[in-house]
């Protein structure tokens, strides 16, 4: 029998921490085992204390661990600190300004940089570097300040940040109704067959390894997601691409040239740290690792962002050179497919 617990019991100085919406097709459930598989870096014994605690609702009412979820359920996590992420502290990190006005803000946000705070990354954010360097920026659904989109941790490349509510309005209706920009640079392992191509499938989480996201080609599960690649040049066992975006979910490049055979080279969360193509002999392993030391990060760069100005209409465009260790490590593929005698 699944177990409430009495409103009465409830903090009234709670903060909620997260909430989902559980999926459609989502079959049932405990709802510590649900939470396991959509929250980064926890613990089952975490999430049992908070339902034990009173601090798991779902639809509002306090639920204990064996509480099984069903569809349309809305799931959400109270503690009783806000979230670290919303106690943010400007600190004073230099930002790569490529664009700015009084309505925007065009950022190349370097490898490394987490762009918000969160679970384990609570400073050393763009977001923190935002706050410090300018006030008043305007919150947006998820409470971060100026944030219309987002890329990953160590993804190099193109941001835009609204300095003004008009503007963060203006802008995230272009990037949901796909009229935005967005070109990334990728060396991807093995030699893509085709010069150019679609790929569409909905993402979601991964159903047993929830640092992954999975492409679900049926869609049953999930959102539409739809990347546009193109080849650029062929170095033998990698190859260098251009991918547009019509959709901009999580990991959406990374898991869609996973998906087609095709992993990041070096991205270490979907395999791409390992060697997916080449040969067996000692001098290519020691070729691969040195261009993984070279490259030390997932080989992506967000090289081009388009836009539509909130306020002239214009349609600006921007384009940032690809890194230098991404340069680096093309070279050095480009020296050795041309000294060596490829096998397909």
């Amino acid at each position: 029998m699944q177990e409430f617990i009495n409103e009465n019991e409830l903090d009234d100085e709670l903060y909620e921490h997260h909430r989902f919406e559980v999926a459609k097709g989502q079959q049932s459930l405990r709802i510590d085992k649900f939470l396991m598989n959509v929250i980064d870096n926890t613990t089952r014994n975490k999430i049992q204390k908070a339902a034990d605690s009173g601090n798991i609702l779902v639809n509002d009412v306090a639920v204990k661990s064996n509480y099984k979820v069903k569809p349309n359920d809305v799931v959400r996590v109270m503690l009783e600190h806000p979230p670290y992420e919303h106690l943010l502290k400007g600190e004073n990190i230099p930002i790569d300004i490529v664009y700015e006005d009084e309505q925007v803000l065009v950022v190349n946000k370097p490898a490394g940089m987490v762009v918000h705070p969160g679970h384990g990354n609570y400073s050393g954010t763009l977001v923190n570097a935002l706050a410090y360097h300018f006030d008043n920026l305007p919150m947006n659904s998820s409470e971060r300040p100026g944030l219309v989109h987002r890329i990953d941790k160590d993804t190099s490349g193109l941001l835009v940040v609204a300095k003004t509510e008009h503007a963060m309005n203006h802008l995230t209706k272009q990037f949901a109704e796909k009229t935005s920009e967005r070109e990334y640079v990728a060396i991807v392992w093995g030699n893509i067959e085709e010069e150019e191509g679609t790929i569409e499938g909905n993402i979601d989480r991964h159903q047993t390894n929830r640092m992954q996201m999975a492409v679900y080609p049926d869609g049953e599960k999930g959102k539409p997601a739809v990347t546009h690649y193109k080849v650029i040049e062929r170095l033998g066992y990698v190859t260098v691409v251009s991918c547009k975006l019509e959709t901009g979910r999580t990991h959406q490049i990374r898991v869609h040239m996973k998906y087609i055979g095709h992993t990041l080279f070096n991205d270490e969360r979907y395999g791409g740290d390992q060697i997916l193509k080449g040969t067996t002999f000692t001098k290519y392993k020691q070729f691969v690792d040195n261009c993984f030391k070279t490259l030390p990060r997932q080989a992506l760069h967000a090289k081009t962002l388009g836009f539509e100005h909130p306020t002239t209409g214009e349609f600006l465009r921007f384009n940032t050179d690809i890194p230098q260790d991404m340069v680096d490590c093309i070279e050095k593929w480009r020296t050795y497919s041309k000294a060596v005698q490829i096998e397909e």
